[in-house]
């Protein structure tokens, strides 16, 4: 096992730079505390730069240095001594995942930011696969979701809900919720959490669960990171299906694509997954279709015209084994005989599990591959009550969002009573309700590719949002005062406010969240 102090990485920055090395060199007199800091992994500089970038690359906040921990013990031995150091040191400590925050939220200006990929090998992963009880993996707050996937599939398992992009890590996820079309049935990820080891703001390791420190546990799961760093959790698995059946059709009308869809996640016998887009003046879109999804009438869909339309694509997968495809078709073409979409826009393939879930990998890769991917994203998610959302889109698709979007626009429903109410995550109080995500890129530095021209969009949209009471509460949300979060939390911020002066009294943890300031450090109000 090897160990490194804090004091020895100094000296040798040191002689580099004298020799003519170009590197980042810390604060000695801010790190200098951290001397008797005796790790298994180590701390490095010369990376701080690319830890203070995320993929909304719109915010970069450059730390001190980087904690490539080799154990759960150097996370609670880091922020153990920040703690000790007390209110008048500036450190502050930032758990970085995959760093796909959106506005910096994974970043800390001057402080530490601990790498937790470094806890996500495959061989810290343990599959409980028994038939006395049901089936969990144990995964590192650190592991990508991919990563799980693949441990568990090869015990014919996998967790129950999903992100879109599973190259997102454990932790990150379930501090925010964790959403994508499985949740109607499964709700978020953080409703699938048996179990999670924290290291809170004060460097302890605590286990908790339903039954044992419940009060963190709950706190934790969509916490934002504010009362510790998920360093394990016990996620439920089901049995996984080996193929699927993926569908997309189309719809005219904004009434019967709500209807259908509620219709949908309502049912007892129903899709998989439900998910559903909007599409503003795209041309040829089942021509971009025809690549990986075949038409069920050829004909019909060559003479399907859709420029100049706002049209709203339904997409639903069914999960099934080889040997039971007869049943399957028969089950799809019973939902699908109950929905009201345009007949010659039915698409549909055949898919493994595993590459339906990994489906958004495929487009980062060419995304890649154009110089894409790492460009501004200013996205905007929401999450709007039923009763508004036919308001919401009339002015949004209507008036507000005249040309096609640089990016998906995701919209569907999803049942509130599948979301645990005890944890973090705030949402609409109606049983339905829509997760609207506006997933812009911004690949120019002026005009309609530009950041400040989907900026100006979602500020109209969070205009009209609040002068039409709409309702909604933003998920991710990039809120950058404690009063806009105390509106977000509403009742629930007495009980936020409680647990994070229990479990991070000195504001230690998630400064990029920007909802509590360490005490030496100014905070807007």
């Amino acid at each position: 096992m090897v160990r490194v102090s804090v004091v020895c990485c100094l000296k040798l920055l040191l002689l580099l730079a004298l020799g003519g090395v170009t590197m980042h060199v810390p604060d000695a007199g801010v790190l200098a505390p951290l001397g008797p800091l005796r790790l298994d992994g180590h701390l490095s500089f010369h990376d701080v730069a690319a830890a203070a970038r995320d993929f909304g690359n719109r915010c970069s906040l450059m730390p001190a240095a980087v904690l490539h921990p080799g154990s759960v013990a150097d996370v609670a031995a880091a922020v153990r001594r920040v703690f000790q150091l007390g209110e008048r040191s500036p450190l502050t400590v930032a758990a970085r995942g995959h760093g796909h925050s959106l506005l910096g939220q994974s970043q800390t200006a001057g402080g530490i930011v601990v790498r937790m990929e470094s806890l996500g090998s495959g061989a810290m992963m343990r599959v409980h696969a028994g038939a006395d009880a049901p089936a969990y993996v144990d995964a590192p707050g650190g592991a990508l979701w991919i990563n799980v996937l693949h441990e568990t599939l090869k015990h014919g398992l996998a967790p129950k809900s999903w992100t879109d992009y599973l190259h997102l890590t454990v932790g990150g996820t379930l501090s925010n919720a964790g959403v994508s079309g499985q949740a109607f049935r499964q709700g978020p990820q953080v409703s699938n959490v048996n179990q999670l080891e924290i290291v809170t703001g004060r460097g302890d390791v605590v286990t908790c669960s339903p039954d044992e420190n419940s009060d963190l546990f709950y706190g934790a799961l969509g916490g934002l990171g504010q009362f510790g760093i998920i360093t394990r959790a016990r996620i439920a698995l089901q049995p996984a299906p080996k193929m699927v059946r993926w569908i997309r059709v189309l719809y005219s009308d904004f009434a019967s694509f709500t209807e259908d869809q509620e219709a949908l996640i309502s049912a007892d016998e129903t899709f998989d997954y439900i998910e559903g887009f909007v599409i503003i003046n795209r041309t040829g879109i089942l021509n971009n279709w025809r690549t990986s999804f075949k038409p069920q009438d050829p004909v019909q869909a060559s003479h399907f015209q859709s420029d100049g339309k706002v049209l709203y694509c339904l997409e639903m997968t069914k999960n099934f084994d080889p040997e039971e495809a007869d049943i399957m078709e028969q089950e799809v073409g019973v939902l699908l005989s109950r929905l009201r979409y345009i007949q010659s826009t039915l698409f549909h393939t055949h898919v493994t599990y595993l590459e339906f879930l990994d489906r958004v990998h495929s487009s980062e890769l060419k995304l890649r591959a154009q110089g894409l991917w790492e460009v501004p994203h200013p996205w905007l998610n929401l999450l709007i009550p039923r009763s508004t959302i036919h308001r919401f889109a009339t002015e949004v698709f209507g008036n507000i969002l005249k040309d096609s979007n640089n990016g998906p626009i995701l919209l569907y429903p999803v049942n509130r009573s599948k979301w645990d109410n005890r944890t973090s995550v705030v949402i609409p109080e109606e049983e339905i309700f829509y997760l609207v995500g506006f997933l812009s890129s911004a690949p120019s530095a002026s005009g309609h590719g530009s950041v400040d021209h989907a900026v100006s969009l979602n500020d109209k949209i969070l205009d009209f949002c609040d002068k039409a009471g709409v309702g909604m509460k933003q998920y991710l949300a990039p809120y950058t005062t404690q009063q806009q979060w105390k509106a977000h939390f509403g009742a629930r911020w007495e009980t936020f406010e409680r647990r994070k002066h229990m479990y991070d009294p000195l504001a230690i943890l998630a400064p990029g969240q920007r909802i509590f300031a360490k005490a030496s450090l100014p905070m807007s109000s």
